[in-house]
């Protein structure tokens, strides 16, 4: 089994050695990286983020979960991501997605296309991103990308590239992330509500929709299965801390069913590699159990103290 890696985010406007106290204290409590996400709301701009936080610490890896491929030529960011590869030592880790959110993409005017268009430009980018960190010059000719003779520079410190993290919920992005990436983000596939906005598709949450979901990414991955990481995180719900995890499941399968009319049990509330809820003993067992049902080994918590005791106990083991 591969050792258990932890990730943590900050959402906060730290300023500048703000910023880098948080960082280091998520080093010293044995987090792997820390990752932000890419959305044109409050929030700094990513490279930049990144960098701050790769020269304010020695060991921890910095990331993207994820940037949107829709905001961004893949070989300028290439050449962004290959930049704080080399001024971190090689601590980049490269999570990219398709985009979701459509009102960023209207207020910027960058059309929100269907989702199978948008998961193919973003196999085109997995390419040019690729070609980019390759030793050589490089072309391609793509439907939304076209390369001609281009050597990206520089080169990043990781080889052949640092790790791709794709992530997502349906078969045609597990399929993408199964042949392509390192990193495998396991989600719930998105819905729209009745008046057309993304929502989480219930049943998506389950231990049995987690296990169809790998096999969409082991069969595309084939051979080279074993090498990926597989990664969660508490799409679900916030996690929670609490001595009564099976009254809290039954008050969040209360609100998952007022939202979505879906009924799920506690038991599947409990089971779900998307929700944490329980004490600390308890979930410390539910990540192991995880890991040892499904393989997933990787872990976004989305609160750095609260849950700093698992991490520090499970972190590398």
């Amino acid at each position: 089994m591969r050792p258990f890696r932890f990730l943590t985010d900050t959402s906060e406007h730290h300023d500048g050695p703000g910023l880098a106290a948080f960082a280091r204290r998520a080093e010293s409590i044995g987090y792997s990286a820390l990752v932000m996400p890419d959305h044109l709301v409050a929030q700094y701009a990513p490279i930049p983020f990144l960098t701050a936080v790769a020269a304010a610490t020695e060991t921890l890896r910095v990331g993207t979960f994820v940037f949107n491929s829709n905001l961004r030529h893949p070989a300028l960011l290439a050449k962004d991501l290959a930049t704080v590869d080399r001024l971190s030592g090689g601590r980049v880790e490269i999570g990219l997605g398709a985009g979701w959110n459509k009102p960023e993409h209207d207020a910027i005017g960058i059309p929100f296309e269907p989702v199978g268009t948008r998961v193919a430009k973003l196999a085109e980018a997995v390419r040019v991103f690729k070609g980019c960190f390759g030793d050589e010059k490089f072309s391609f000719d793509g439907r939304h990308y076209t390369i001609t003779d281009h050597d990206g520079q520089p080169k990043p410190v990781q080889r052949p590239h640092p790790p791709i993290f794709i992530g997502g919920g349906g078969k045609r992005l597990l399929t993408l992330a199964g042949g392509q990436a390192q990193i495998i983000g396991l989600a719930p596939r998105l819905t729209k509500d009745d008046e057309g906005r993304p929502r989480i598709d219930t049943p998506s949450l389950t231990a049995a929709a987690t296990e169809e979901k790998i096999g969409w990414v082991r069969e595309a991955a084939g051979d080279r299965f074993d090498e990926l990481e597989l990664n969660s995180y508490p799409a679900g719900g916030p996690m929670v801390l609490t001595s009564d995890a099976r009254g809290e499941a039954r008050r969040r399968a209360d609100r998952l069913r007022e939202r979505s009319g879906v009924e799920l049990t506690v038991e599947e509330i409990m089971e779900s590699p998307h929700v944490f809820i329980g004490s600390v003993r308890e979930l410390t067992q539910k990540f192991i159990d995880l890991r040892e049902r499904f393989g997933i080994s990787s872990f976004l918590l989305d609160d750095m103290e609260t849950f700093a005791p698992i991490v520090e106990k499970l972190a590398g083991a």
